[in-house]
């Protein structure tokens, strides 16, 4: 098992366009795809314009497969490019951290 934390920092004005995004697409199609999400959280102190999250994998090769057809779902492409749109604010994600991170043998998630 594998754990995927993703960062995604909003461009300046753009956490609401993010936070909609995921709401009415992007968490539905990671369902779709099989794509696991533990959870997703927002800062409460210090940084107002990130969103982080979690996603749990058996192995990379699942990943890199599930990854794959959700980048290229015609639906999320069409979402991600209207929401991104020069008439809807331009983009919404200025940086994203990722890492993968793998349980130690003394975690409770072994």
């Amino acid at each position: 098992m594998i754990y995927e934390l993703r960062v995604y920092i909003c461009a300046p004005g753009r956490i609401a366009a993010l936070h909609n995004r995921f709401r009415t697409v992007t968490t539905r199609k990671f369902r779709e795809h099989g794509i696991d999400v533990v959870g997703y959280w927002t800062d409460r102190y210090g940084e107002s314009n990130r969103l982080t999250y979690i996603v749990r994998w058996q192995d990379e090769d699942e990943r890199n497969r599930k990854w794959g057809a959700f980048a290229t779902d015609p639906e999320w492409v069409a979402a991600r490019t209207a929401s991104e749109a020069p008439e809807n604010g331009g983009p919404i994600v200025a940086n994203v951290i990722n890492s993968l991170m793998t349980p130690t043998d003394y975690s409770a998630m072994t």
